[in-house]
């Protein structure tokens, strides 16, 4: 496979992350009425690794962990703490907010990136982060006010380890070019480890298993969590770190658009406004550099 048809292939498992991530935000949101944060987070990435581990059987992919020492800082960032800290952010900040926030992740990982890999951002690339930035303000409004602190904290903080996480990654690919259906099983048992350990120590509420609850688990487990994850990595190892993460803010502005449609929460005229920063910064970092490359 070529170099153009790699980064073309690289953009349609990006664009497939970035809708099944937006729908997730509404599905977690959703089945926290009938289980706790930890609980459910651990419980998806359970199943989730389980099921990767099925699938490397099936395909005869490799079993053998890659390097341990990434693999689990992996782990531990994007998937126990990026995920355990939003699913908590969601029990007390609305849905639009803890989105948004957690999503300033690509602000840390281009800064990361450059620190740790070496990515030095081009002109380009601060001009999106610039326009995102923007747009992000103009969103979450803080001259309104930013919620509830320890939610608006939990997001942020959350949207670090993701950053962290997505770093890390590259590194792996770079130094050990591991299979990535076999680093996402194994970055997933490890994370849900350590989402497990922290579900046991901190009481919850009792899982209601309802209909609805099994429902958005599923959909957790095989679309946001096994299959995305997935693609997110196979993005990772083929695009800059910068395109990647400044792509991945189309997932909060998707995510106020499918709450309008499925929660019915209108966006407000600032969000409209962020929502075209975004869309702008998104053109400025993805379009013109994957043109470049092409």
């Amino acid at each position: 496979m070529n170099e153009g048809k790699a980064s073309a292939g690289a953009v349609v498992a990006l664009g497939a992350t970035v809708v099944i991530w937006a729908f997730s935000w509404i599905v977690m949101k959703l089945v926290l009425r009938y289980a706790g944060p930890f609980d459910f987070s651990a419980l998806r990435y359970s199943i989730g690794a389980v099921l990767l581990f099925v699938v490397l059987v099936v395909m005869r992919r490799p079993l053998a962990p890659p390097p341990l020492g990434g693999t689990i800082v992996t782990g531990l960032a994007q998937t126990a703490a990026f995920q355990g800290l939003g699913q908590m952010a969601l029990t007390s900040g609305g849905t639009g907010h803890v989105v948004l926030l957690a999503y300033a992740m690509p602000f840390w990982a281009v800064l990361l990136a450059w620190a740790l890999l070496g990515e030095r951002p081009l002109p380009r690339h601060w001009l999106g982060l610039g326009l995102a930035a923007i747009g992000l303000t103009c969103v979450i409004a803080p001259w309104h006010g930013l919620g509830n602190p320890a939610s608006t904290l939990m997001a942020l903080v959350g949207g670090m380890c993701w950053a962290l996480g997505t770093v890390t990654s590259k590194r792996m690919f770079q130094r050990h070019q591991p299979d990535p259906l076999t680093f996402t099983a194994w970055q997933m048992a490890f994370g849900a480890a350590g989402l497990a350990i922290v579900a046991f120590v901190i009481p919850q509420r009792a899982i209601d298993w309802t209909p609805a609850f099994i429902a958005g688990l599923a959909y957790s487990v095989i679309l946001a969590t096994s299959l995305a994850w997935t693609l997110w990595l196979l993005v990772v190892r083929r695009l800059p770190t910068a395109v990647a993460s400044v792509s991945s803010l189309g997932v909060p502005v998707l995510s106020v658009l499918m709450a309008w449609a499925v929660l019915g929460e209108t966006p407000k005229p600032s969000e409209w406004l962020g929502m075209a920063f975004i869309v702008a910064g998104l053109l400025a970092v993805s379009g013109v550099t994957l043109r470049r490359r092409a």
